[in-house]
C-alpha cells in the first residue's frame, strides 16, 4: 500500500544526500520507493516496539542511501547487465568451484595468478571459503570472524582481494564471499568491549546474569556439536556473566532483538557488496533468532530479518544475489525462498543439501526410491530462485531427509541410517568406502559423514589395493554422482580438489587447530605435483579433470538445463536408475543415472509419457545416437554410468 508520508520522507532523506532522483540516480530512486513499504512493514514487525527502533530506522535509511553513493560505478554498471540479462543466476551458463584459499594455493594474490586453471576446466565463479580475519586455532574453518572488513594475513590483504575481484570481473567471473551473521569471535571488538563490562556491547549478545533463562532455552535447544562443544552458553569470568555459544564457545551469538546489530550486520553486507560480490552466502541463517522454549532454528522472525535484507539490498546493490546457508529438512528449506507476499523475494538461492544426501544414499544402496520419494517437496521451490547443486562441499554430509521417505522405499529409517553410516565410515565388510563420522550424538545415534567425493566413492581403497576394476568403478561412481547433480537446475558447485580426483587429506590430524575436527580430511592441501597428473592420460586426474571439463562444456551448450522451473521426473521403470526430463520450448532432455554396480535395462515406453515420443536420441557424453525401440525392448545403460539424451 502506498505511504506517502514515508515517500516524502525517503525523497527528503536523498535531496538532503544530493542524489539525483530524475537524473542519474533515478533507477535507485524508483527501487527505494518501490521498497519501502516493504522495508518499512518488515522492520517495524521486528522493532517496532523497540525503544531504539525509530532512531534505528532512519539510521537505516540512511544506510541504504550512503551505500549506494559508496557503490563504485563499475558496479553499477554490471548491476544494469545482470538487469539486462533477466535472472541472471538462472543461467546454464555458470558453473562453480568452492575453495580454501591457503589450501588451494596459499594466497589471494596466488589465487589471482590461478585463473588460467578455472578457465581451463570452465569453471567462472568462485566461493572463497571465509577469507575475512579469525583467530588461528579457534577460527572453525573461518566462521568464528574477529574483523568483518580485515582479511586474514594468512590469505595477503583486503587489496589483494579487490584485486582478485577485478581480475575475475575482467574474465567475465562470477565471486561468492560468506557473511557470518549469527555470531563473532569471541576476539572480535564487539566482544572484547563486552567482556570489558561496556553495556552497549553486552546488548550485541544473549547475555546473561545467572542459569534461569539459560536453562530455560536448553531445555528445548538441540547441540550442534555434541562431541566437541556441548551445551549452548559459555560462563565469561570476568564478567560474571554466561553468553549464548550455539557453536563453538568461542563464537558469541548475536542479538537480533536489538536493531543496532541489525544496523551493524546490514553494513557489512553492503561492504561485501561494494567489493564486487555477486552472491553473498548468508552462513547459519537458520540460527539468527532465538525465542526461549524453541530450537531456536527457523524461527518466523529469522525470516523476516532475511527478507529485510533482501529488500535493502535490492535497492542499493540489486546485482548481488543472497544465499540462504539453511542445511535444514526440506519442507524448511523451501520457506528460505520466502513464501506469501514474500515467495521468491527472500533468498535467491539455497544448497540443494536434501538432494545431495539423497545421491550418496543412491549410492549405497543401489536404490533410487528414497531420492525419488523426497521430490515433490523438493520441487516446491518457487520459479526465480535457484539450488546450488553439489556431490561434496567443505561441510559433513547430514543424513536428515524424513523418515517416510524412507518408509516410502520400504526401509526401516533408524536401521537405514545405521547402514548408510556404517558403509560410508567404511565399518562394513563390503563397503569400498573411506569416511568417518562426523558429530556422534550419544543420546540420539545421530551422526554425520566426512570424506572426500573420491574416498567414499571408493577410489583411496581402490588405489591401496591396486585393485583395477574396483579404481574403474570409483571413477564412474564420481562422474556420476558430479553428473547428476550437473543437470538439475541451478548452480553446479565443484568443491575444489574433487576436479583431481583427491583422496582424504589426514595432514590435518598433526594440526591441534584441526585434529578434533576430521572433516578437514576432506579439505585438502592441493598438491602441484598431483595436478600436473590432470594432463596426463590415464591417471586418475586426467580421467576425472577431462571428464569434468566435458560435463561443464555440454552444459553450456544446453540452454534447456538453465533453471526454467522445467523438472520432471520420469517414472521409476527400474529401481537403480534415476531419470529426469528438461525441457524448454521445443526441446527436450532426458537425463538417465545408473546407481548399480551391474547393467541397468529401461524400457523405451519411459520416453513415451510425456508428450510427443521422441524417435531418435542423440546422447551428449558418449556422443552417439540411439534409435527409440518399442516398449517392450530396452535401453541398456553400463553399471555406474550415465547418458544426457537430447530428443531429435
Amino acid at each position: 500500500m502506498y505511504n506517502q508520508s514515508l515517500h516524502n520522507y525517503i525523497s527528503h532523506s536523498l535531496q538532503q544526500q544530493q542524489i539525483d532522483v530524475a537524473g542519474k540516480d533515478n533507477l535507485f530512486f524508483t527501487r527505494f520507493i518501490a521498497n519501502t513499504t516493504a522495508i518499512d512493514a518488515l522492520y517495524h514487525e521486528i522493532y517496532g516496539t523497540h525503544p531504539n527502533g525509530k532512531t534505528c530506522f532512519e539510521e537505516l535509511i540512511q544506510l541504504i542511501s550512503r551505500s549506494y553513493i559508496n557503490r563504485p560505478d563499475g558496479l553499477k554498471q554490471r548491476d544494469e547487465a545482470k538487469e539486462k540479462k533477466g535472472t541472471w543466476f538462472l543461467s546454464n551458463e555458470i558453473t562453480g568451484m568452492s575453495l580454501y584459499v591457503d589450501r588451494f594455493c596459499g594466497s589471494l594474490d596466488q589465487l589471482g595468478k590461478s585463473l588460467d586453471y578455472f578457465n581451463k576446466l570452465g569453471v567462472n565463479f568462485l566461493h572463497l571459503m571465509p577469507v575475512f580475519e579469525s583467530p588461528e586455532g579457534e577460527s572453525d574453518g573461518g566462521y568464528a570472524v574477529s574483523d568483518f572488513r580485515k582479511v586474514d594475513s594468512r590469505f595477503g590483504t583486503l587489496a589483494d582481494l579487490v584485486s582478485l575481484q577485478k581480475k575475475m570481473q575482467r574474465e567475465d567471473m562470477y565471486l561468492m564471499l560468506d557473511i557470518v551473521l549469527n555470531h563473532t569471535s569471541y576476539h572480535h571488538e564487539w566482544a572484547v568491549k563486552a567482556k570489558q563490562g561496556d553495556k552497549k556491547y553486552q546488548d550485541y549478545f544473549y547475555m546473561f546474569d545467572d542459569r534461569n533463562l539459560p536453562d530455560r532455552y536448553d531445555r528445548a535447544m538441540p547441540e550442534i556439536f555434541p562431541e566437541s562443544a556441548p551445551g549452548n552458553f559459555t560462563y565469561i569470568e570476568e564478567i560474571n556473566k554466561w553468553v549464548m555459544t550455539v557453536f563453538h564457545r568461542y563464537q558469541w551469538d548475536l542479538n537480533y532483538r536489538n536493531p543496532a546489530v541489525f544496523i551493524e550486520m546490514l553494513e557489512n553486507i553492503f561492504f561485501y557488496a561494494n567489493l564486487g560480490v555477486d552472491i553473498l552466502r548468508i552462513d547459519a541463517p537458520a540460527f539468527i533468532w532465538k525465542e526461549p522454549g524453541t530450537s531456536c532454528q527457523n524461527l518466523p522472525q529469522a525470516h523476516t530479518l532475511l527478507r529485510l535484507i533482501k529488500q535493502c539490498v535490492e535497492v542499493a546493490a540489486p546485482g548481488m544475489a543472497l544465499l540462504g546457508e539453511a542445511i535444514v529438512a526440506p519442507k524448511e528449506i523451501m520457506k528460505y525462498f520466502g513464501t506469501g507476499l514474500y515467495t521468491a523475494k527472500e533468498c535467491d538461492f539455497a544448497y540443494n543439501a536434501t538432494h545431495m544426501a539423497l545421491q550418496w544414499d543412491a549410492l549405497a544402496t543401489m536404490d533410487t526410491r528414497v531420492m525419488l520419494a523426497a521430490q515433490h517437496e523438493i520441487l516446491q521451490k518457487p520459479y526465480g530462485t535457484s539450488w546450488i547443486n553439489y556431490t561434496r562441499c567443505h561441510d559433513d554430509i547430514g543424513l536428515g531427509y524424513d523418515d517416510y521417505m524412507i518408509q516410502h522405499a520400504g526401509f526401516d529409517p533408524f536401521e537405514h541410517r545405521r547402514f548408510l553410516k556404517d558403509y560410508y565410515s567404511g565399518n562394513r565388510f563390503d563397503s569400498p568406502a573411506r569416511g568417518a563420522l562426523f558429530s556422534v550424538n550419544p543420546k540420539t545415534n545421530d551422526a554425520r559423514i566426512s570424506g572426500s567425493l573420491a574416498s567414499l566413492c571408493g577410489l583411496e581403497k581402490a588405489l591401496e589395493e591396486n585393485d583395477e576394476m574396483a579404481i574403474e568403478f570409483s571413477l564412474r561412481k564420481i562422474l556420476l554422482m558430479q553428473a547428476h547433480s550437473f543437470f538439475l537446475g541451478g548452480i553446479p558447485m565443484l568443491f575444489y580438489g574433487d576436479e583431481a580426483a583427491y583422496t582424504n587429506d589426514y595432514s590435518y590430524l598433526n594440526d591441534p587447530g584441526k585434529s578434533y575436527d576430521n572433516r578437514w580430511m576432506h579439505r585438502p592441501v592441493i598438491n602441484r605435483e598431483k595436478n600436473k597428473n590432470i594432463d596426463i592420460s590415464g591417471t586418475a586426474e586426467n580421467r576425472i579433470f577431462s571428464s569434468t571439463q566435458k560435463l561443464i562444456a555440454i552444459r553450456k551448450k544446453i540452454s534447456t538445463v538453465a533453471d526454467h522451473k522445467n523438472l520432471t521426473w520420469l517414472t521409476p521403470h527400474n529401481i537403480h536408475v534415476a531419470g529426469y526430463l528438461r525441457t524448454f520450448e521445443d526441446q527436450k532432455l532426458y537425463c538417465l543415472f545408473n546407481f548399480k554396480d551391474t547393467e541397468s535395462f529401461v524400457t523405451w515406453f519411459a520416453f513415451k509419457e510425456h508428450g510427443a515420443a521422441p524417435s531418435v536420441l542423440f546422447d551428449y557424453w558418449e556422443e552417439k545416437e540411439y534409435a527409440v525401440g518399442h516398449d517392450h525392448e530396452y535401453l541398456v545403460i553400463k553399471p555406474y554410468s550415465f547418458l544426457i539424451l537430447e530428443a531429435r
